[in-house]
């Protein structure tokens, strides 16, 4: 047995009834990669790899009450935000975690792997008070182009556009490049509001079984920001893990299957530039 405890990894976030995404993806990969696993559920949908045939959000203070319980008794190294169901809950969460010491990584979840919509506009509103506590945000592109405002935002305007929602909210952004149009690699950007901080490549994978990509990429990095790690190191390690997770998903679904968390033993570097 370690003498190091486990990181104490809290996710908010939606629950997934196909285990594909959201909370279920966020466990697994928490557990993988070494840390303890709490939740705080914003909201329970019905859903499989075709798309989403139903969401009902939690009270905002239900949600409160959850992540209250958590913090106060087993306490946390790492908080990961997803879905949030509402803009009354972004705005009590940014309230309560503004004096939380540790980082957070929040995901700005707006549609889902299968096109269907889990944020409406007041609550994408409502994120901007979360990017403001937040250590890091990890906007795929359509997210990006969301929270700036800039439409069909091409490649080598990708940086420009994180800079100014790093600039505007002081957070690092994670712009993930796996929307981008470019066939054969995946280029996601580290921009801070002092400037570019990294860059990383990796070859895209042929398949249609991504379901979570993008919840298991910011709790594998809430993880390992959680075992200290330093940030460029903990996204090459997350971005690594994810990978080797797409590569093992194990094919269920006739949609967008779930990604393989379990199957995930041994990890390769990413490159990075």
């Amino acid at each position: 047995m370690s003498d190091t405890p486990p990181p104490r990894v809290l996710s908010i976030a939606g629950s997934d009834s196909s285990g594909g995404a959201g909370i279920q993806a966020d466990i697994k990969t928490i557990t993988m990669l070494g840390g303890y696993a709490m939740t705080a559920i914003t909201a329970v949908t019905a859903q499989d790899t075709l798309g989403v045939r139903g969401v009902e959000a939690l009270s905002p203070g239900f949600v409160l009450e959850q992540v209250e319980c958590c913090l106060a008794d087993i306490g946390a190294d790492a908080i990961k935000i997803g879905m949030l169901g509402s803009p009354e809950t972004a705005r009590l969460l940014a309230e309560r975690l503004d004096t939380f010491a540790g980082p957070i990584v929040f995901d700005p979840v707006m549609v889902a792997t299968s096109g269907s919509v889990l944020a409406d506009e007041e609550t994408i509103a409502g994120f901007a008070g979360l990017m403001e506590i937040a250590t890091v945000v990890t906007p795929n592109l359509p997210e990006l182009e969301v929270l700036t405002g800039r439409r069909g935002i091409p490649d080598d305007a990708v940086f420009d556009a994180a800079k100014a929602l790093a600039d505007r909210h002081g957070v690092q952004v994670l712009a993930k490049g796996g929307h981008a149009g470019d066939e054969t690699q995946v280029v996601d950007r580290i921009v801070s509001p002092t400037g570019k901080l990294a860059s990383f490549a990796h070859a895209r994978i042929d398949t249609k079984h991504t379901h979570g990509t993008g919840c298991t990429l910011s709790s594998a990095l809430a993880t390992m920001l959680g075992h200290r790690q330093p940030l460029v190191n903990a996204i090459r390690i997350a971005r690594a893990f994810t990978y080797a997770a797409i590569e093992n998903a194990p094919g269920y679904g006739s949609g967008s299957g779930p990604l393989g968390q379990q199957a995930v033993r041994r990890l390769k570097p990413a490159e990075d530039s």
